[in-house]
């Protein structure tokens, strides 16, 4: 008993460590979405149609929420590691390597929204529903695409500083940010949607401007607050003088870094499509998930904070060579990420119906979505099981098992499973969700081999 305690449970230290790192997450990503649901649930407000429209925009654009997640990844996994080795320059170049990607990324979306935003947007009104509705998604959809683009560079900064920050052990200062951001992007939305106080009246597009004003504050503040303090953050010093990388590093980073990206862009296009699988059920289903994903991404933060608390811990102890700890600290961290979404799954599931009811929409579309919230409760312990093992794999820079195990899955798998019960099926929208998370208990079984294995247990910067 004693043994199984020290090999699956850490005393007060281990777990001092793990929530040090990983609450800031949890307090930055909990309000962000808290904010992101009063802000659905305003939008909501103002018709079903507007809703709809923001939805399928929102989930355009977590395709390249997710690209640049990828793009900062792949080059964070060696920042984590240099920073165990205390090695500034080698920071300062992912710092520059991360800088350089994204504005890539971002230029090539900017342009593909603008040229064929109303298409892609298209793609999710195929189901049934009113041709007025459709118009309505669509013209609603479009005004918010367009200004929220210009939010997309500042998006970018701080996702580079940010995740720099955090790999380097910092995640109070993009939290005290974020937090920063969140009010007052919840503060414009009340103004500029509903016209309060003497602010125009502007539904949706206020919605979008607030988003972008609230990224402006949030990029400055993290920006000035990191160059002020170099003592902390001396890889800052000399950043901008050249962007200039060594060749090997970029050659190093690009191996490792791009079955990352490649992985986060494919998987949130699955992610997306599998929403489009999901619409072929009609626009009730469409306005349904968008509540039940809200909802729903309030409760996940608890994994994906631990996913990340494995990033940057697991990383960091990568660096130093020091492998039995890295894999006792891997298994430790994965038993509590399971053990405490399990308590979360559960409160979950029985508050469920209360979250609906605050959407002005029809009464089918919330016992829909209500429904949507408890069988993703169900799979939340699961889903923290499948995030700890994805981030142990990629902290040890086994980026194209990472690929395998995410990307390919949900392709190969997930989407052609929802699209064939979908097309081919009379089978109700529940059910087909179900069996659609039910089948990534496949992949929990072969993320546990491979971790069982050790195959990730690799200094990728010495």
């Amino acid at each position: 008993m004693r043994r199984f305690r020290e090999k699956y449970f850490g005393d007060a230290d281990f777990y001092k460590m793990v929530f040090a790192v990983a609450i800031p997450i949890m307090i930055q990503n909990g309000i962000t979405n808290f904010v992101n649901m009063l802000d659905n649930i305003m939008i909501g407000q103002i018709g079903t149609e507007s809703m709809t429209g923001v939805s399928i925009v929102n989930q355009i654009l977590f395709v390249y929420n997710l690209c640049v997640f990828g793009a900062v990844s792949g080059a964070g996994i060696f920042t984590a590691q240099y920073y165990g080795q205390k090695n500034t320059d080698g920071i300062r170049h992912t710092v520059r390597f991360k800088l350089l990607t994204v504005m890539v990324i971002t230029v090539l979306t900017i342009l593909l929204c603008v040229f064929c935003g109303q298409s892609l947007i298209s793609f999710y009104l195929t189901g049934e529903g009113s041709a007025e509705s459709i118009k309505a998604s669509m013209i609603s959809g479009r005004e918010y695409m367009l200004l929220m683009l210009t939010g997309l560079p500042f998006f970018m900064i701080t996702q580079v500083y940010g995740s720099t920050l955090k790999e380097c052990g910092q995640t109070l200062l993009p939290m005290k940010a974020g937090v920063a951001a969140i009010c007052i992007n919840l503060l414009f939305n009340y103004l500029l949607i509903y016209g309060k106080f003497g602010f125009p009246m502007l539904g949706v597009k206020g919605a979008a401007i607030a988003t972008v004003l609230s990224r402006v504050i949030e990029t400055g503040i993290i920006i000035i607050a990191t160059h002020r303090n170099t003592e902390k953050n001396p890889f800052v010093i000399g950043l901008y003088r050249s962007l200039a990388i060594p060749a090997d590093t970029v050659k190093r980073i690009t191996v490792k870094g791009t079955p990352l990206l490649l992985n986060e862009t494919f998987w949130s296009a699955g992610m997306a499509t599998l929403a489009a699988c999901y619409s072929l059920k009609g626009l009730n289903v469409v306005a349904a998930l968008n509540i039940s994903n809200t909802i729903c991404n309030l409760f996940h933060i608890s994994f994906i904070a631990m996913g990340e608390a494995v990033a940057i811990i697991i990383g960091q102890i990568l660096g130093t060579g020091d492998m039995k700890r890295a894999k006792e600290t891997d298994t430790k961290i994965i038993v509590f990420a399971v053990l405490l979404c399990s308590a979360v799954a559960v409160v979950m599931f029985f508050t469920a119906p209360l979250f609906p009811d605050f959407y002005n929409t029809s009464e089918d579309i919330r016992q829909l979505a209500a429904k949507l919230i408890r069988i993703s409760a169900l799979f939340v312990p699961q889903h923290a099981l499948l995030n700890s093992l994805y981030f142990t794999l990629r902290s040890g820079g086994k980026t194209m098992l990472a690929f395998f195990f995410d990307s390919v899955f949900i392709w190969c798998v997930s989407v052609v499973l929802a699209f064939a019960l979908a097309k081919f099926t009379s089978l109700p929208i529940l059910w087909i969700y179900f069996f659609v998370q039910l089948a990534d208990g496949i992949k929990a079984v072969i993320g546990l081999v491979l971790v069982k294995k050790g195959v990730w247990l690799h200094n990728i910067v010495e």
